[in-house]
């Protein structure tokens, strides 16, 4: 499935555009004042992380025939100086569902091995600039 996303911007101006197959959606991020976003990369990476792995808690929660009644997932990391990439880079997550300790962690443990994102970052997918 391709997915895309596209930014827009112009001085007091901000548009996020998302878009997974057909379907398309936009996502509000205000403009910073001196131009760009008011959220930085590092922010909506972090996001990325915390959202895959949300989301993919679900998706493999119901092939244990686990019902999840909520998740919380909270990324930290480092990023020390312009142009150099993020370090310390660590994901924590809560699960409260109808199973036992252990089944959680044996979700949570399994989950982190097939969320997307995360396994993108760790194999280092090449990004290239085209112009």
């Amino acid at each position: 499935m391709k997915f895309s996303a596209r930014v827009q911007n112009e001085p007091k101006e901000h548009q996020v555009t998302l878009k997974v197959g057909d379907r398309e959606q936009s996502l509000s991020i205000a403009p910073r004042q001196t131009g760009g976003s008011s959220i930085s990369g590092g922010e909506l990476l972090f996001l990325a992380l915390a959202t895959c792995y949300c989301n993919d808690i679900y998706r493999e929660a119901a092939k244990r025939d686990i019902k999840v009644e909520s998740v919380e997932v909270e990324v930290t990391g480092d990023f020390e100086a312009e142009g150099k990439p993020g370090s310390n880079i660590v994901y924590r997550a809560k699960v409260n569902a109808n199973a036992s300790e252990e089944e959680i962690r044996e979700l949570l443990k399994h989950t982190d091995t097939v969320a997307e994102i995360q396994n993108t970052l760790r194999v280092g997918t090449p990004v290239k600039l085209e112009i």
